[in-house]
């Protein structure tokens, strides 16, 4: 039966014999699954410097240990059990750090989720909302029914403590208000423009948002671009006049819709940077987009009602011959989904920078692009293929080029 020893440091002590066996093999070395400066080496004519514990049953080594170590468990072909640890700090910092890039992977994980959430909803909106219009052509009641829909799941995610209830005030209300205007102009006009032509043609020129980004911001915050942004403005002004020529759907009540559609989303923007003043706490993301949408819907639902009546009942679909159940389970799906995209991007706003924000933007407008064309067939050219790709790619460009800073004198 093996003996068990204790040796304490800095002495020199050799452990006793026990008789020779074939199965016994003398160890001059034993490997260790720690890094060469922390290894344990077995020979004749070393010190212990730690104190170690150690199970022996063959022949007669010293043990030598470089660094100090403590003891795990560890056990060789001819018997040794060696326990032997790191010492505490290295192990806390390795724990630290494996904490850290699991947070790191973890958060990716999430990134990328939100992301994949970000296009599906998107898709789906644009499928199921054309799908509505182009039996029930009427956008300004559709606007006031995804507004309704969004306003409902934010009073429930409020009571619900999904988020919390916002504190604001008056003056936030104010600086707010020319925000939600621009923000319902923007949907109104989205969803005219998608009554009027393909999906995969709206959002081609809504690829014509950097454009008014940089005419409003020059005008109104008198932010002076580089020639580089001017440049990356080109293939994105020439894509889309390129595309547009060869539209098959091409009609102009719906050009210019997503142009105002263009000029509105881009106003609010400029508009945010320039009201929003922080001189109270400011607002996260996700409520600005909250009350946004509320106030979006106590202003529109009284337009709606004088300019398109109550038009999205069952009596009034039923009369039109419309299938009830159809229209309104993909009214509300289109809503949800327009609600849900909408929010998600805020959310992926507060953890990536503006330029990658952009940069996903881009790549979420192709990807609707592709998606509508093979879900509705959209025939499409060779040559409006080619402008459509090159109005994205242009904006792919002005997203990177707006990470050069203009060089100060």
């Amino acid at each position: 039966m093996a003996k068990l020893l204790h040796i304490h440091p800095s002495t020199s002590l050799p452990l006793p014999k026990r008789p020779h066996h074939t199965s016994f093999h003398p160890l001059t070395h034993a490997s260790s699954p720690y890094p060469s400066n922390s290894s344990i080496n077995f020979n004749s004519n070393t010190h212990l410097t730690p104190s170690i514990c150690c199970l022996y049953s063959s022949q007669n080594p010293r043990l030598s240990i470089f660094n100090p170590l403590h003891i795990i468990d560890h056990r060789s072909r001819d018997g040794h059990a060696v326990k032997a640890t790191l010492n505490p700090e290295s192990s806390g910092e390795n724990d630290a750090v494996a904490a850290a890039e699991k947070a790191k992977m973890t958060e990716l994980l999430v990134l990328g989720v939100l992301f994949g959430l970000w296009y599906l909803f998107n898709i789906y909106f644009n499928i199921y909302n054309k799908q509505v219009l182009e039996v029930f052509p009427n956008p300004v009641t559709m606007t006031a029914v995804q507004l309704v829909v969004g306003t409902f799941i934010i009073f429930m995610s409020w009571a619900l403590n999904i988020h919390k209830w916002p504190n604001i005030s008056r003056g936030q209300l104010l600086a707010i208000l020319p925000l939600a205007v621009m923000h319902t102009l923007g949907n109104l006009t989205t969803n005219m423009s998608l009554g009027k032509v393909s999906v995969s043609f709206t959002h081609t020129i809504k690829a014509m948002e950097p454009f008014f980004t940089v005419v409003l911001s020059t005008m109104f915050l008198g932010e002076i671009p580089t020639a580089w942004v001017l440049s990356s403005l080109v293939p994105i002004v020439g894509g889309v006049i390129l595309a547009s020529l060869t539209e098959v759907s091409f009609n102009w009540p719906g050009f210019w819709s997503a142009m105002a559609s263009n000029l509105a989303n881009q106003s609010r923007n400029v508009l945010s940077k320039k009201l929003m003043v922080k001189k109270e706490e400011s607002l996260d993301n996700i409520t600005l987009f909250s009350i946004i949408t509320i106030m979006s819907f106590f202003l529109f639902t009284p337009i709606a009602l004088l300019v398109e009546g109550v038009k999205f009942t069952p009596a009034y679909l039923q009369s039109a011959g419309l299938n009830i159940r159809q229209v309104f389970i993909r009214s509300l799906l289109a809503s949800i989904c327009f609600h849900a995209y909408q929010q998600i991007a805020y959310m992926i706003l507060q953890r990536v920078s503006p330029v990658t924000h952009s940069v996903g933007n881009c790549v979420k407008r192709v990807v609707v692009i592709v998606a509508s064309i093979f879900f509705f067939r959209t025939p499409i050219s060779l040559t409006n293929s080619i402008g459509t790709g090159i109005a994205l790619a242009g904006v792919f460009l002005y997203s990177q080029v707006k990470r050069i800073k203009p060089k100060t004198t």
